[in-house]
């Protein structure tokens, strides 16, 4: 009997089998979420410190390839994954998640900044290095404020990310022998890239084998431990964004890249990260997968199944997707050691640390590094990152207003979160508008 005629109906959608194969478990929210909706959901992860994550909420898988037969859709939350997504398109799977192409533009930063040079995209100067003696006598001869940016799998080590604010060099050279020191042969490749000032900002959309769907989506990220940007960079503390129809920044980056991802069959989702100003658009890097904690703050944003909506672009279907209007925001509650990697700190401080909620209210509630006990949601993992809570809102007041609200309903031992949220929207909404990029 042909698979797609035992499909059953559930609330008006097709019920479908949903395998998730995960980095780290990030995607548990979005697994469960796909659950909720009426369909089957099995979940892989490949980080043994992570295998905890998701249990009393999915069904847990220990070999994802042996689910294949299974399952109607297999999803890929992270890059790595691109061999492994085109053989199984090749055997007839419908599958969400990157390419080998995907891939390297988001891991191999100089292979990303010749792609953009090659679509005609204007870059901001960087330099690759292999080891730190080059790096400081490059500095020493050109001082300038520069970036260190690890390259490869390292840069998911957040804290390692360097903006320099001396117009030298002097801090950056500080830093990179610091880094010798600590690290040795072990860093692997690093660009310097030079800093540009203006405003932070990323576009984003999803590609379903052949063209970018619409709306688009405009994330403002938030990387910094503490509020008003102070302390380590984190990968992410929150973000806000909103959808639109239409983006000068879209334009001028991602867009160059429709059919080059089409020849590549990509079926996924990508976002660039761009500094703007006055003086033009400066693409900063790929992520060519789901954004953390993007997805969960896009998914407050959508008013279809997100199940169903991942189906689609995976099935290379054509749709507009059904967002809301107005601002979308979310925030991350951790704990001890977040962002460091401390499994002694986290075991003392932080493993099987129950959420509580004040009123029983889930609403903009996101698991992340949760396990499910007896209705009791405990953290687990070994990252320290608790829960996202995201908020929606005609305006970015608005939005706020609803987060901090559900922030407020929350009880996490020894938790903490950014407090300003969007704030920077109010700011930096007024220069996108003077320079036409908004």
């Amino acid at each position: 009997m042909n698979k797609k005629n035992t499909f059953l109906k559930n609330n008006g959608n097709i019920k479908r089998n949903f395998l998730f194969v995960s980095r780290w478990g990030e995607s548990l929210d979005i697994a469960y979420t796909t659950l909720l909706e009426g369909n089957c959901v099995k979940m892989f992860i490949e980080d043994k410190p992570s295998k905890e994550i998701g249990y009393g909420f999915i069904t847990k898988v220990q070999d994802w390839k042996k689910h294949i037969n299974w399952a109607d859709i297999v999803i890929f939350d992270y890059t790595g994954y691109g061999k492994i997504c085109k053989e199984l398109r090749a055997s007839g799977k419908v599958v969400f998640g990157g390419s080998e192409y995907t891939d390297a533009l988001e891991l191999d930063r100089n292979f990303g900044h010749q792609e953009l040079q090659k679509h005609k995209v204007k870059i901001i100067p960087s330099k690759e290095f292999q080891n730190f003696e080059d790096a400081i006598n490059y500095v020493e001869k050109r001082p300038d404020s520069y970036v260190i940016k690890p390259c490869g799998e390292i840069q998911e080590l957040k804290q390692l990310l360097f903006v320099g604010s001396d117009d030298e060099g002097k801090d950056v050279i500080r830093v990179l022998k610091a880094y010798e020191k600590s690290w040795g042969n072990n860093f692997g490749n690093f660009q310097l890239q030079r800093k540009v000032k203006g405003v932070e900002i990323s576009v984003s959309a999803f590609f379903n084998g052949k063209e970018f769907l619409r709306p688009l989506n405009v994330t403002f990220e938030h990387k910094k431990l503490f509020p008003k940007e102070l302390g380590v960079s984190t990968g992410e503390m929150g973000s806000s964004m909103f959808w639109a129809e239409e983006s000068p920044i879209f334009n001028s980056t991602l867009q160059k890249f429709e059919s080059t991802l089409a020849k590549k069959d990509f079926r996924g989702h990508i976002d660039i990260n761009c500094i703007v100003n006055g003086n033009g658009i400066y693409p900063l890097e790929f992520t060519s997968r789901f954004g953390f904690p993007q997805i969960f703050i896009q998914k407050a944003g959508i008013n279809e199944p997100i199940g169903n909506m991942l189906y689609k672009i995976a099935n290379g279907e054509k749709f507009t997707i059904n967002a809301k209007k107005g601002f979308q925001i979310g925030v991350f509650i951790v704990v001890p050691p977040f962002p460091f990697n401390d499994k002694k700190t986290f075991d003392l401080f932080s493993k099987d640390s129950v959420v509580i909620f004040k009123k029983e209210m889930k609403d903009g509630i996101h698991p992340m590094h949760l396990k499910s006990i007896n209705d009791e949601w405990l953290i687990t993992g070994n990252t320290g990152i608790a829960v996202m809570v995201s908020g929606t809102g005609l305006t970015m007041k608005d939005a706020q207003k609803t987060m901090y609200s559900r922030v407020n309903n929350i009880i996490v031992n020894n938790s903490y979160y950014r407090t300003d949220i969007g704030d920077r929207w109010f700011n930096e909404s007024d220069k996108l508008m003077s320079w036409g990029l908004l």
